[in-house]
């Protein structure tokens, strides 16, 4: 992704962080974290970070990284960037009753902040650059 597609990304990435940072209940690794981080108060929005702030910018980094695919046309890095914001959608909705679903959750967050940041250091060129 070049340019506005690649900030979007980063913000919403970001964002994701900072919401699943807030849920200590539900994720106590991460609660222990924002803890050591000084940013345990985020706990008392915990509802409302839950239920609102999560899907939405797991919402827009799904968005965003399908228009990246598109535009890139790069398919094993848009199945990449697409699949962590996928699986974080379906552990908190279809998936959140069962117990395993807190550890694919973990791992679908690992993967959006790792392709977040594989896009940082080997970006893909755009089609303008190549001449295309």
């Amino acid at each position: 992704m070049i340019g506005i597609e690649r900030v979007l990304d980063k913000l919403g990435s970001g964002g994701v962080v900072i919401a699943a940072l807030g849920c200590t209940a539900c994720f106590p690794a991460l609660g222990a974290l924002a803890a050591a981080l000084g940013i345990g108060f985020l706990g008392q929005f915990e509802g409302t970070i839950i239920n609102a702030l999560l899907p939405l910018f797991t919402i827009f980094v799904l968005v965003v990284n399908c228009y990246g695919w598109y535009k890139n046309q790069v398919h094993w890095r848009g199945l990449l960037s697409v699949i962590g914001p996928l699986v974080i959608l379906a552990t908190l909705y279809p998936l959140w009753q069962y117990g395993w679903s807190v550890s694919i959750f973990y791992s679908a967050l690992i993967l959006v902040l790792t392709v977040s940041i594989a896009d940082l250091i080997w970006s893909v060129p755009s089609h303008d650059s190549l001449g295309v």
